[in-house]
């Protein structure tokens, strides 16, 4: 009820929820999936994270706890690297209407993250955001790309060419794409 009423008042509203675990079983995953095609329409955006794909980024050894928090901090992360776009003062700022022009009535929308160090690092890291585990659906043909590329002092602009370059060959040639640089 609330994302439909801030919707209709023209706030731009993104939705960031969970699939079930297999082992959840078949019920509980029908609830969880009528419920996103409920939410589908009362929101500009809807991010949604499959819990069953984190067991590929997770070591086998983790204790259930342990996953549970990890289910949490993807959560966390996917909400604050929103809110950091926007927030954080970089390189090359991401304002609030950069961000609104990508997420209005964008519907289903992936999360990638990438972090890589050493000589291919800004490569690497969006190599693995285009292609992590946690999204269901290749970024191929994607209209509209928020990226945000943060790195040390020594973050040299060639590489940023690089990871920038991935990530274009990947999505629609038209699409709305925009990008940010901070220095960490």
């Amino acid at each position: 009820i609330v994302a439909s009423i801030a919707k209709n008042l023209g706030a731009l509203t993104v939705g960031i929820v969970t699939k079930p675990f297999m082992f959840e079983g078949k019920r509980r995953t029908d609830t969880a999936l009528r419920g996103i095609d409920e939410l589908k329409d009362k929101v500009d955006t809807l991010i949604i994270i499959p819990n069953q794909r984190l067991l590929e980024i997770i070591e086998r050894n983790i204790s259930f706890l342990e996953a549970m928090k990890r289910v949490d901090d993807v959560l966390a992360q996917a909400v604050m690297s929103i809110s950091d776009l926007v927030n954080d003062t970089g390189m090359i700022n991401v304002d609030f209407a950069d961000v609104k022009s990508v997420m209005t009535n964008a519907g289903t929308a992936l999360m990638g993250i990438g972090t890589a160090s050493g000589e291919e690092r800004a490569k690497e890291a969006a190599q693995m955001a285009i292609t992590s585990p946690l999204l269901e659906l290749s970024i191929e043909g994607a209209k509209g790309v928020l990226f945000n590329v943060i790195g040390g002092n020594d973050m040299a602009i060639y590489e940023v060419d690089e990871a920038a370059k991935l990530i274009y060959d990947a999505v629609d040639p038209s699409a709305n794409i925009i990008f940010g640089a901070t220095i960490d």
